[in-house]
């Protein structure tokens, strides 16, 4: 019979797993940034900046303030250790991992090179692009000079270039080379990958069962669903390879309370007492970002309202998980007003399960935020039932 684990014992081992089970180091470095994208194996990438970037935040919110240029030399230069692919959606991963993605770029291809497509119907966009690259080296979208180089439609519309780009960029036929102000720069996968990774072939049975291995590492505890979801793979698939991890010593299989699935728990998981933490999660944190998974772990449940016309919206535009210990207490909307040096809380809403002292122990973090943004003061606005509450641990009062 599986072993059965309590679901506090649940969430401490996912958090844990995820980097919240220990002390945070006295200074980040280089050496830091490598060890946390080796637990978390990847770092979702969002445009919006309202806040900070999302890529940024995971960081922040298990190590504490550190230099963002740090990550930077890491993530976007041209020949960094990381570059992008589509691992969950548009992710950081370690360079070296390359060649476990050659089985998605294949199925990409198939996708959508189908008859009739759009790629199918643009060849000769598609060997522009590729021409371009190959005369010119790593370019950025808006560096390619063609008549179809403009946006069409809505704001999150795509120029014919783009367009191909990023087909290309799904298909390993072109890589990114970094970012310029934050826009992907493209290249030919020669002029920025070694030899060794452009010819390595990894089976795709081997190479789903190491992401699978990863991501359950990475989770510490979950479902075949949970896991699957980390590296986007089937679940039917994953649930096999889970199976042959089991058999292989990797995991267990356990029972969680109030699961109605079964549970898959990584050999060598810590289980830890307690945990002690406070952070703020970016809405794309590998914590909150399956949502079903954090309103089974957590009660909580989480919906990101950026796409939501104001109106419409019930917590607010960028609103954040607040982590206190090992519960998911509240959400915080925060925006960086650099114009006027403030940090701005929008709306904080509080969870019907929070404990009174949870707003004690945001309030250093909320300080601490805005100094790592190199803000100065903390203006909540009156929106939500935390937020008099929130202003008034402050030291301060809510605004209209």
């Amino acid at each position: 019979m599986p072993e059965r684990i309590s679901a506090a014992s649940a969430r401490r081992i996912a958090l844990a797993a995820q980097g919240f089970g220990a002390p945070r180091p006295a200074s980040v470095g280089t050496r830091q940034l490598n060890l946390l994208f080796e637990r978390l194996g990847t770092l979702q990438i969002d445009s919006v900046n309202v806040f900070e970037r999302s890529h940024y935040l995971p960081v922040f919110a298990r190590l504490g303030a550190y230099d963002k240029a740090l990550l930077d030399r890491l993530t976007l230069r041209a020949k960094a250790p990381y570059l992008e692919y589509w691992a969950h959606v548009a992710t950081f991963i370690p360079r070296t991992d390359w060649p476990l993605w050659g089985w998605r770029r294949a199925r990409m291809r198939e996708k959508y090179g189908k008859p009739g497509e759009w790629v199918d119907t643009h060849p000769e966009m598609m060997r522009f692009v590729l021409d371009e690259l190959r005369t010119h080296g790593p370019m950025a979208a808006s560096e390619i000079e063609h008549e179809e180089n403009v946006r069409r439609g809505p704001w999150w519309g795509l120029s014919d270039i783009k367009e191909a780009l990023e087909y290309l960029f799904v298909f390993g036929e072109v890589v990114t080379a970094g970012r310029k102000g934050f826009e992907r720069v493209y290249a030919l996968p020669e002029h920025v990958l070694t030899p060794d990774l452009l010819n390595a072939e990894v089976p795709i049975d081997d190479a789903q069962r190491e992401l699978v291995r990863r991501a359950l590492r990475s989770h510490g505890i979950g479902t075949a669903k949970d896991i699957a979801d980390y590296y986007r793979l089937y679940v039917a698939t994953t649930a096999r390879l889970l199976d042959e991890l089991v058999e292989a010593g990797e995991a267990q299989r356990v029972s969680v309370e109030a699961w109605k699935a079964p549970g898959y728990l990584a050999t060598g998981a810590r289980i830890p007492r307690r945990i002690e933490t406070a952070a703020l999660l970016s809405p794309f944190d590998p914590v909150v970002w399956e949502r079903d998974r954090a309103l089974r772990m957590f009660g909580f449940h989480y919906r990101i309202e950026i796409y939501t016309p104001a109106p419409k919206r019930v917590y607010g535009y960028y609103t954040m998980p607040a982590l206190v210990y090992e519960a998911l207490v509240g959400r915080i909307d925060l925006k960086s007003d650099r114009q006027n040096g403030v940090l701005r809380v929008p709306s904080a809403w509080r969870e019907s399960h929070a404990p009174a002292a949870a707003v004690e122990r945001l309030v250093p973090v909320l300080r601490e935020t805005a100094a790592w943004q190199g803000l100065g003061d903390i203006v909540v606005a009156d929106r939500g039932d935390l937020a008099r509450d929130l202003a008034g641990a402050l030291g301060g009062s809510v605004v209209e």
